[in-house]
């Protein structure tokens, strides 16, 4: 039994001796032997004033590449005003810099590839972060949004230079999540075409961008990257891009136009919530749902083109858009979320086309200028009782198939409109007749769709134009 506890300790020794905490001017490290590594550790009396990190040390004759700065290193320095961050550095802990209160100024080398959790929480007094090295920045795993300096510094020094035209370098084929979040220094940015992704939150709340290039080259616009941009005025999306992540463009309140081309087969959840001065939007063809709260409080919106290439309008989907005056939902669409309208204040007239099914509760509720709704649906559609609460539908007509009068008669809450006729050949219609094109600016040539999103291409007398959309005359 001594033998084989003499063993272990035995075996324990050159571990020890591994990581051996020292301190060398005035920096405590942790010495990996084996490799000839330093980690930068905690001070047991806390590190003060401003501290510039080398990038090797030398102990008892061996020399040590300084590679880290461990969890919790210069946490809760009160004292501790600057740090300079050496090249040779590839990652920074867990509340590595979290509670230093003074802290205003940061250096990080271009070899960092990630931050931990919470690295720079409450370090309020930041007010710049330098770097070498655009490219290495872009590629920096921040683990969360505390990971990033910028979210407390807010201004970015790339040699000195404060960065307000970004102009990301042609090497670069992906910026990184949150890489310049919460950067407010920035005025523009320009994107190259190596880029194929923006990540998650890379630029969410700079708000003093106005301007945005986008590339052909990306084909993905990740969850709220342009989130909270408040000074973006309009956005052109390339005909590249297939997906508009979550909240991609959310509270980018000064945003007044956006086009959104027909690549595009998916706009996220909450998209652009929030973007109270966008007054017009089309959906193309080639998106089949809007999404959770997509356009939900864009209250400067009067005017929506949905296309017949959609099924299904998702809970909050124009939710508070009270600049809305008029809806059209195409035969295309089956169901309605919850609150899909709900409080579209301004909203007079509705048509809903023949294919809806499902209604979710309160979908058309504190809509109170309800005058019109025509539904195309012969088949009373499963409605919520709630579907227009506080609309005042007691004073307000419904217009239903000829056939259909006496069901929506008796059906709640349908028979609570003041008066239910019939609709009429002048009624306005969810779909207009003939075939649909789609111009695809990409290569300047036209994708003919039929009413039904099939793709055809059949001959045509000319083209007319309704509701501003390009129609086939047959």
């Amino acid at each position: 039994m001594k033998k084989q506890l003499l063993l272990f300790v035995l075996m324990l020794l050159p571990m020890v001796a591994s990581a051996e905490a020292v301190k060398i001017n005035g920096i405590w490290y942790n010495l990996v032997s084996k490799v000839k590594q330093a980690e930068v550790t905690i001070n047991p009396n806390n590190y003060t004033g401003s501290v510039e990190i080398p990038a090797s040390v030398s102990y008892e004759g061996a020399e040590y590449s300084v590679t880290c700065i461990s969890e919790g290193a210069f946490q809760n320095c009160r004292d501790l005003t600057s740090v300079t961050i050496p090249n040779s550095v590839t990652s920074i802990g867990v509340n590595a810099f979290s509670g230093c209160w003074i802290l205003t100024s940061i250096t990080i080398g271009n070899s960092v590839t990630s931050i931990g959790e919470r690295a720079f929480y409450d370090c309020c007094s930041l007010t710049s972060v330098h770097i070498t090295d655009i490219v290495a920045w872009c590629k920096i795993s921040f683990k969360d949004s505390l990971s990033n300096p910028l979210s407390y510094a807010h201004h970015i020094y790339l040699n000195e230079m404060e960065i307000k035209d970004l102009v990301i370098p042609n090497s670069v084929t992906s910026i990184g999540d949150g890489a310049f979040r919460e950067c407010r220094g920035l005025t523009s940015v320009t994107i190259p075409n190596s880029v194929t992704s923006i990540r998650d939150g890379a630029f969410a709340n700079c708000s003093g961008l106005t301007s945005i290039t986008i590339p052909n080259s990306v084909t993905s616009i990740g969850n709220y990257v342009f989130h909270g941009c408040s000074g973006v005025t309009s956005v052109t999306i390339p005909n590249s891009v297939m997906n508009i992540g979550d909240g991609a463009f959310s509270d980018c309140s000064s945003l007044t136009s956006i086009t959104i081309p027909n690549s595009v087969m998916n706009i996220g959840k909450y998209a652009f919530e929030g973007c109270s001065g966008l007054s017009s939007i089309a959906i193309p063809i080639s998106v089949t749902s809007i999404e959770y709260g997509a356009f939900r409080d864009c209250r400067g919106l009067t005017s929506v083109t949905i296309p017949i290439s959609v099924t299904s309008i998702g809970n909050q989907a124009f939710c508070d858009c009270s600049g809305l005056t008029s809806i059209t939902i195409p035969n295309s669409v089956t169901s309605l979320g919850e609150m899909a309208f709900y409080q579209c204040s301004g909203l007079t007239s509705i048509t809903i086309g023949s294919g809806v099914k499902d209604i979710g509760s309160n979908a058309f509720a504190n809509c109170p200028e309800l005058v019109d709704v025509h539904c195309y649906a012969e088949n009373v559609p499963s409605t919520y009782s709630s579907a227009f609460e506080g609309s005042y539908i007691d004073k307000a007509t419904l217009h239903v198939p000829t056939g259909s009068v006496n069901a929506y008669r008796v059906a709640a809450p349908w028979k609570n409109f003041k008066e239910i006729i019939a609709l009429t050949d002048s009624d306005p219609k969810p779909d207009a007749t003939g075939i649909i094109i789609v111009e695809n600016t990409k290569d300047n040539k036209a994708i003919i769709y039929n009413l039904k999103g099939v793709h055809q291409n059949k001959p045509h007398k000319g083209i007319n134009i309704i509701n501003g959309r390009k129609y086939l005359v047959k």
